[in-house]
């Protein structure tokens, strides 16, 4: 009797702790609000859509909970075709929140997003969405091949594929392995870099041939190295296309076509990197002059922002 009793406690607190994954499971069903269609049979865009890759904001509120503040508070911006746009601020101003309003992650409170004159919420979530790419900060990549992770639905030649590892500075990699494109990659990309993988996703977004790329502080986490690197990548293989990059280091987004300043869910500037240096009283000047105070300090550190704006302003 006291073993049967002693596997009866134990049986009956393993099944209240598994109930508990029902009890989830239920509360999503009831109070969780699905997705927008994944396919709008009443609107199609057109076949090359998003030709240009513009994108425009108009009075743009979002807001993650009922009960929270909003995480964007009346953005409004247009961004040419192939224009890179740095997207700077704080942490919790907002610079993601744009990244979910873009991709429709969430739903909007007020506001439209746009791309190419086409209001984005008409669109299917797969129309929209495969139209774009995002590389975040920690990238991953699915168990498999390397030819899955580049092309699950195998719609590209061999050929196409190296071509595009060889823009993304992967081909060298992907040529010593065992396999080549038929090595494998382990669960989350665990047997390759950090950088590797921000490489193999931009590989990714090169064979799809997109017009609006968003990193999301994908060069956070990297060494000076290796974000030259995918800065590279991003001049040469991604110049026609729309970058949208929020920046952690100030140096990768300092020779943008424009700078957005985020602060509070708020825009608090958007121009050209010149202008905004030649006002001492903008955000942006004063964030820079901030960072080249802390670069000074460190010992054995050379700053290399001031060598790129003069760059910047002797080729504008």
């Amino acid at each position: 009797m006291s073993g049967i009793f002693q596997f009866a406690v134990r049986t009956q607190t393993e099944l209240e702790a598994k109930m508990t994954s029902v009890e989830r499971i239920g509360y999503y069903i009831e109070h969780i609000e699905p997705e927008g269609e994944w396919v709008n049979t009443d609107y199609t865009p057109p076949i090359d859509w998003p030709a240009r890759g513009r994108i425009s904001f108009r009075d743009v509120k979002l807001k993650y909970r009922v009960n929270l503040p909003l995480a964007l508070n009346g953005i409004s911006f247009d961004i040419k075709p192939k224009e890179k746009v740095g997207i700077v601020g704080r942490t919790g101003s907002g610079k993601s929140s744009l990244g979910n309003a873009l991709f429709r992650l969430y739903p909007l409170s007020l506001g439209t997003v746009a791309v190419d004159e086409i209001d984005a919420s008409l669109v299917g979530l797969h129309e929209l969405r495969k139209s774009m790419a995002a590389i975040p900060q920690d990238p991953s990549l699915f168990a498999g091949t390397v030819r899955f992770n580049l092309d699950p639905k195998q719609s590209y030649s061999d050929a196409q594929l190296w071509a595009a590892l060889e823009k993304a500075y992967m081909k060298d990699l992907i040529s010593s392995m065992d396999g080549k494109l038929d090595a494998q990659i382990n669960e989350g990309g665990r047997n390759l870099s950090v950088g590797q993988r921000q490489l193999l996703c931009m590989a990714r977004a090169l064979l799809r041939n997109v017009r609006i790329l968003l990193l999301d502080e994908a060069t956070a986490s990297l060494d000076a190295g290796t974000d030259k690197l995918i800065q590279l990548c991003l001049k040469e293989a991604f110049k026609d296309c729309t970058l949208l990059v929020i920046a952690h280091r100030l140096d990768s987004v300092v020779n943008s076509d424009k700078i957005l300043i985020m602060d509070q869910g708020k825009m608090i500037e958007f121009d050209s990197p010149n202008t905004l240096l030649q006002n001492s009283k903008s955000r942006f000047a004063q964030i820079l002059s901030y960072e080249q105070q802390q670069q000074l300090q460190r010992p054995n550190h050379t700053s290399e922002i001031p060598q790129i704006l003069q760059q910047s302003s002797s080729s504008s």
